[in-house]
């Protein structure tokens, strides 16, 4: 069960990654834009704070490598901390933004975060 957990929270490390690059990178490139449906000029006009948010996710990503990094009981800790902070971010951006996120973050972040949990 070991390994299922910490496969599961590198994809969702893997997910925040992919996340930052989006929101820092690609936000007014054409799949920036899918991402919300965004005319090129509101992404413009929003790239500072999609940015913004996309560091926010590599904080997210970090945290969860540096958790699988980690000996135990700082790596459980780690873990369970980012995986967490995952889910509420997930459960708020689907409660605020859009619903799809709950699906898209949140889900993927509370099935980590059980697997941590059960293999400890």
């Amino acid at each position: 069960m070991v390994i299922v957990a910490n496969v599961l929270v590198g994809l969702v490390a893997a997910l925040h990654v992919y996340i930052l690059v989006l929101e820092m990178f690609l936000w007014q490139s054409r799949p920036g834009r899918a991402l919300h449906g965004f005319a090129p000029e509101l992404a413009r006009a929003t790239a500072p704070l999609a940015a913004n948010q996309g560091l926010y996710n590599g904080f997210l990503a970090a945290g969860l490598v540096g958790g699988l990094a980690a000996a135990d009981p700082t790596g459980f800790a780690a873990r369970v901390f980012f995986l967490s902070c995952v889910v509420v971010a997930g459960v708020f951006g689907a409660v605020t933004a859009s619903r799809r996120i709950l699906f898209a973050q949140a889900l993927p972040g509370a099935l980590a975060l059980a697997a941590v949990l059960i293999a400890r």
